[in-house]
């Protein structure tokens, strides 16, 4: 199959074509020409106004449901969802059920995913169970495709099971994700803990009990050695605990959610479920510092932090709805509002690094591996603009600026009408 791309603005840092307007000819997936003007008698001409292209964008933690809750969202489904998103890979989380903590749970993932347009690089778990008690069996998983290990959303409460994984995964060059939270401190907790929590008479989670755990981590990643990554973090403290880890050469990264960028605990006086999320959406004085943190790249990724939950779960009484929110659909044109599109697609390509990937180069020769996407278009994100099968979204009715029109990957097209 092959495909032309016409007028597309290239944006691409590590591209020679970076900031200009071209055709681009792929054939058989692989990019052979790129020039001012390109002819085609059988290639599938895509003509969009405003196009803009860049390496396909990847997202660093998504959740789908397949296996065990498929009624929140489907293998199938899931990666049309992020292909309509812009993504042509993600980072999938291991919030199924059962729980993918053993080599046959990551064959499942890797063999459903086979042939998709979308590449899906499964985590396993840390622990069996991910119940923080025993490590599941690390090396079979990453044998078979498993690209880092996490419980997700879970804090390792045992450090001796930290300290073990981070020595052991050395011996293949594998990477432990840790979510820091201090349970005893913040237990049962349901927002940010301040001002809203308190006149509320609310569960906060304090600052403090994501700070202890960030700290604690990188002391034993200090004593260890290896690669630590932190998926979500929401506090000015911990962003000031891993720049220290920086500067001291530790092999050390951390991400950001995109609701802790753009929405503070004001959207909480309401109590609308669809903010309810974890780490939670803290003040305006932390957002902006978090912001700070993206530009600066201390902070290393943000992602959509893409989490479907049914309607019976999230569309309920504050207390007893699930956290989490979807965000896939709504993260490009939420980042480009924020940063800019050169920044924006910096980001959305950061991730490779992390997860020792190959990032995808818009240049002659190379796999076509494209997201294409609209950077000026404004509009109020709606039900329309959510392809996923749950719609636990906390930017509807959000004006945003950029949209995705779809990727080239795995000699596939996606576009969006």
């Amino acid at each position: 199959m092959s495909i032309l791309l016409k007028s597309a603005k290239i944006i691409d840092a590590k591209s020679d074509f970076n900031g200009k307007t071209l055709d681009i000819l792929i054939e058989k997936g692989v990019i052979t020409k790129i020039s001012n003007s390109i002819k085609s008698d059988d290639a599938k001409v895509i003509n969009l106004k405003n196009l803009h292209v860049s390496p396909g964008w990847i997202d660093s933690s998504v959740c789908f449901g397949e296996p065990g809750y498929e009624d929140r969202e489907t293998i199938e489904n899931g990666t049309l969802t992020a292909a309509s998103s812009g993504y042509t890979d993600i980072i999938l989380n291991p919030y199924t059920k059962p729980i993918l903590d053993s080599r046959a749970d990551i064959s499942f993932i890797k063999n459903k995913s086979l042939g998709n347009i979308v590449d899906i690089h499964p985590l396993g778990a840390l622990t069996r169970q991910s119940k923080s008690n025993e490590l599941a069996d690390l090396k079979e998983m990453f044998e078979a495709g498993c690209i880092g290990f996490y419980d997700f959303k879970k804090p390792i409460t045992n450090p001796n099971i930290l300290k073990t994984a981070l020595q052991y995964v050395q011996h293949f060059n594998g990477l432990i994700l840790s979510f820091p939270l201090e349970r005893s401190i913040s237990k049962n907790a349901q927002m940010h803990e301040g001002i809203i929590s308190t006149t509320y008479g609310l569960k906060g989670f304090s600052e403090i009990s994501e700070e202890i755990a960030v700290l604690r981590d990188i002391k034993l990643l200090e004593y260890t050695g290896g690669k630590l990554h932190f998926p979500t973090i929401s506090t000015l403290n911990s962003l000031n605990i891993i720049k220290e880890a920086k500067s001291k050469a530790l092999n050390v990264t951390c991400g950001v959610s995109i609701n802790n960028l753009f929405f503070n605990d004001e959207k909480l006086k309401d109590f609308d479920t669809r903010f309810k999320v974890n780490p939670p959406i803290r003040d305006e004085k932390t957002r902006k510092g978090l912001i700070k943190g993206v530009e600066t790249r201390v902070i290393d990724c943000v992602t959509s932090d893409h989490i479907p939950v049914d309607i019976d779960n999230k569309k309920t009484d504050f207390e007893n709805s699930d956290f989490g929110a979807i965000g896939l659909e709504s993260s490009f044109g939420a980042l480009n509002s924020l940063l800019g599109l050169n920044k924006t697609i910096e980001i959305l390509n950061s991730s490779y690094e992390i997860f020792n990937l190959s990032r995808p180069t818009i240049d002659v020769g190379n796999e076509a591996k494209i997201s294409m996407f609209d950077p000026r278009e404004k509009y109020i994100f709606s039900k329309k603009n959510i392809y996923s099968s749950s719609k636990n979204s906390s930017f509807l009715n959000t004006e945003i600026t950029g949209i995705s029109k779809g990727i080239i990957s795995n000699s596939k097209v996606h576009i969006v009408e």
